[in-house]
């Protein structure tokens, strides 16, 4: 049986759109073991996914001896390691471990003296999605070429692992009037660009006076951030969960709800996996655009503001043009369109 170590150290979207990777890993070679290697805050989406057997935590890696750092990763006993996230650091250490093959890009240069397989790869200037990209290292494996983003996202899967904390109420939706349970995800971390707290919150307003359920989730520090807005919305929010939620709990309860709507955040594609519509809102500026980082699932979808080559707002994302041009009603109308799902268990 072949072990399979996958290092993709970054933040949870990324993380999700490596998970087809572990999904092929598992079609190719169907009794390997898959172990995922990453950071804390990325475990529970490992933990949730039926492709991954196990979990390495860099951050716990990083705290041991150098010597350690080693033996730890000697001790998955993993014959690939698949650098989908290129680290330096975990790069040399799989190296020093023996890990028999190694595969990472050519265009970095400590690949060059760590790996033994090197794959063309530029992210950059590419037309193909995140996804698609990442699955480009299972070449020497025997992968396919040329795999479409269908075929991909069939690979996306998440299941929750714990059940929904009995304190969160989910309300039943009536399916015979079209309730929906919609989860507003406002803030990025950074990690997307921002449409605005006025445009989610006159969308909470449109979908509460269509009857509809609207949830609002965050960090805690972004629940402080939302505070003032959402005592503004409170009459058309049903539930604030900003800071009450683990991220385990999180995907427990998004499994609950019919759809997410946010930027291109980690929780959009958590829904998407989970098999939830999620609603992404995205600007046309490369690579940023849908085309490299849309979300992918059963019922994924993306609205996005059509001007091809954009590059009005680098300089200034706080003033993007073309997420404004992204209306509330426009949004309201795609929601219109879903049907409510049911709930996925732990």
């Amino acid at each position: 049986m072949k072990t399979f170590l996958v290092s993709r150290t970054d933040a949870i979207g990324d993380v999700v759109l490596t998970l087809p990777v572990c999904g092929q890993l598992k079609q190719l070679f169907p009794e390997c073991h898959v172990v995922l290697l990453g950071r804390t805050y990325t475990q529970a989406v490992a933990e949730a996914c039926p492709w991954v057997d196990a979990f390495l935590n860099y951050d716990e890696l990083k705290q041991l001896a150098a010597k350690d750092q080693v033996e730890a990763v000697r001790a998955v006993q993993a014959d690939v390691v698949l650098h989908i996230f290129p680290n330096k650091h975990i790069a040399q250490l799989a190296q020093q471990a023996g890990i028999a093959l190694r595969i990472g890009t050519r265009n970095r240069w400590f690949h060059w003296l760590t790996c033994n397989r090197l794959i063309s790869l530029s992210r950059k200037n590419s037309p193909l999605h995140e996804a698609q990209l990442n699955m480009s290292l299972l070449q020497p494996l025997g992968s396919p070429k040329g795999m479409t983003l269908s075929e991909v996202a069939r690979l996306v899967q998440l299941l929750p692992t714990v059940p929904v904390p009995p304190s969160i109420q989910v309300p039943l939706a009536t399916q015979q009037l079209g309730q929906l349970r919609v989860i507003l995800h406002p803030r990025s971390r950074g990690s997307a660009r921002e449409w605005g707290l006025p445009n989610f919150g006159e969308l909470a307003k449109l979908l509460h006076q269509a009857g509809h359920y609207v949830f609002v989730t965050g960090t805690a520090a972004e629940g402080e951030e939302l505070r003032e807005w959402l005592q503004e919305y409170q009459p058309y929010i049903a539930a604030d969960l900003t800071g009450k939620l683990s991220l385990p709990e999180l995907l427990a309860f998004i499994a609950t709800t019919d759809g997410l709507v946010a930027g291109s955040t980690g929780p959009l594609h958590l829904a998407a996996a989970l098999g939830r519509y999620a609603l992404g809102l995205y600007p046309p500026i490369r690579p940023m655009h849908p085309g490299r980082w849309a979300p992918l699932g059963p019922h994924a979808e993306y609205i996005v503001f059509d001007k091809p080559g954009c590059e009005d707002c680098r300089s200034e994302p706080a003033a993007c043009s073309c997420m404004k041009a992204l209306s509330p009603v426009l949004a309201f109308t795609q929601i219109q369109g879903w049907q409510p799902l049911p709930s996925v268990a732990s």
